[in-house]
């Protein structure tokens, strides 16, 4: 089925559709994240000469994810999302590939030049967000968002369980599991052929540009929500990334740590199905609020203890906070911007947010495995490190809760 035209008007009816693959999308193609998310560290840890670099193969998914944000949500304006969203399955097939090889023949650069090109996927996955968005009206808009990221709930199951049955399934550990992959998106990609969202029209000559980056990141809401997202989705990483060695450092079984993982996706995705009304009945900023809130309480209980109850509370909080908190700053964002600055602030966003999502997968192995002696002490300097950031992300809110709001450029 072919892209309709852009002038056809928007409905509900056909937002409604494009929600129903989407979520359908997130649930299948999305399995592969907590499922490389899972055993990435594992790996790494068995094929690394260095312990330290153990998250690196996670950190590299998300630097690849950073880097064709910008490209892809490029190529998405000319080319529509639906082009989009195949280039990025593909991205995520040939990252598995090369990955299973680097296993295969023991090379760590071999598997994380696999993990870097799984980025591509994991970009691609980002827009689903936003691709809810382009169809639906302004009071559907944050419930689409929502039902979207719900999808990921599905995958919250199937991606950890697919490893309890694949880790372990061939003579090479994890070998199988990067097999798996490669299905999920050969099959997974095949929904996007019943996706009908218009391609952006051409401009014309004269159409206004909008904005530039420069301008567009000088704005306050843009600003906020940017910083809001980034917050949220750094944290998170920070901390799950962690979590499996965690986990299996402190005594536990590879199997408590896939639950950890799924307890905690599950936590990421449940909330989708309300968080939508929320932002509509209690405002934007007091779901983002809520978030940060909640991502300080995971925090906490992390601090406070390494037994499996404190791994569970902590995990199952993480992904309440960072859904609030990212599903709230993505509406906040939506709503921030004029449509023929889509593309250019959808990847500016994007790649600020997985740039410090980056960064933060790298000092999660650093403080995990280098901050202390033990997997205690690591686990201990994780949550920690939480604390400034969401001073920042919490300062820039209630910064912009107190200014007078300019309705032309947010």
């Amino acid at each position: 089925m072919t892209d309709i035209p852009a002038d056809q008007p928007a409905s509900d009816a056909r937002a409604k559709r494009n929600v129903a693959i989407l979520v359908l999308a997130q649930a299948v193609l999305g399995a592969q994240m907590p499922m490389i998310f899972t055993i990435g560290g594992l790996a790494g840890q068995s094929l690394a000469s260095n312990v330290c670099f153990a998250t690196l193969p996670i950190s590299m998914i998300v630097l690849g994810s950073m880097i064709s944000a910008t490209p892809m949500s490029s190529f998405m304006q000319h080319y529509g999302r639906r082009a989009g969203f195949f280039a990025g399955a593909l991205g995520g097939a040939i990252g598995a590939v090369i990955g299973a090889w680097g296993l295969y023949i023991s090379s760590f650069p071999l598997f994380l030049v696999g993990s870097f090109l799984t980025g591509v996927y994991l970009s691609a996955q980002g827009f689903y967000r936003f691709a809810a968005a382009d169809t639906a009206s302004d009071s559907f808009r944050p419930k689409a968002i929502s039902y979207v990221m719900a999808g990921g709930l599905a995958s919250a199951i199937i991606g950890p369980q697919l490893v309890k049955v694949t880790a372990d399934a061939m003579v090479v550990p994890f070998l199988g599991t990067y097999l798996a992959v490669i299905g999920v998106n050969l099959i997974g990609s095949l929904l996007f052929l019943g996706l009908q969202i218009p391609k952006p029209p051409v401009p014309s000559a004269d159409a206004p540009k909008g904005r530039s980056r420069g301008e567009l990141l000088k704005t306050p809401r843009v600003a906020v929500a940017i910083i809001c997202a980034m917050v949220s989705y750094a944290l998170m990483n920070l901390m799950m990334t962690s979590a499996p060695l965690a986990v299996v450092g402190c005594g536990f079984s590879q199997n408590w740590a896939a639950d950890v993982v799924t307890a905690h996706v599950l936590a990421m995705y449940v909330p989708s199905f309300f968080t939508g009304h929320l932002i509509a009945r209690f405002g934007v900023e007091r779901i983002v609020a809520a978030g940060l809130v909640i991502l300080a309480a995971a925090g906490i209980v992390g601090f406070t203890g390494v037994t499996l109850t404190n791994f569970f509370g902590a995990l199952v909080l993480l992904g309440i906070g960072w859904n609030f908190g990212f599903i709230g700053a993505t509406t906040m964002l939506a709503g921030a911007h004029s449509p023929a600055e889509r593309g250019r602030v959808q990847g500016l966003n994007d790649m600020i947010v997985f740039g410090c999502v980056t960064m933060a997968s790298v000092a999660s192995g650093g403080l995990m495995n280098c901050s202390g002696g033990t997997a205690v002490e690591g686990w201990t300097a994780v949550n920690v490190a939480m604390a400034p950031f969401l001073a920042l992300a919490g300062g820039a809110l209630i910064w912009l809760a107190l200014r007078p709001r300019d309705p032309a450029r947010g």
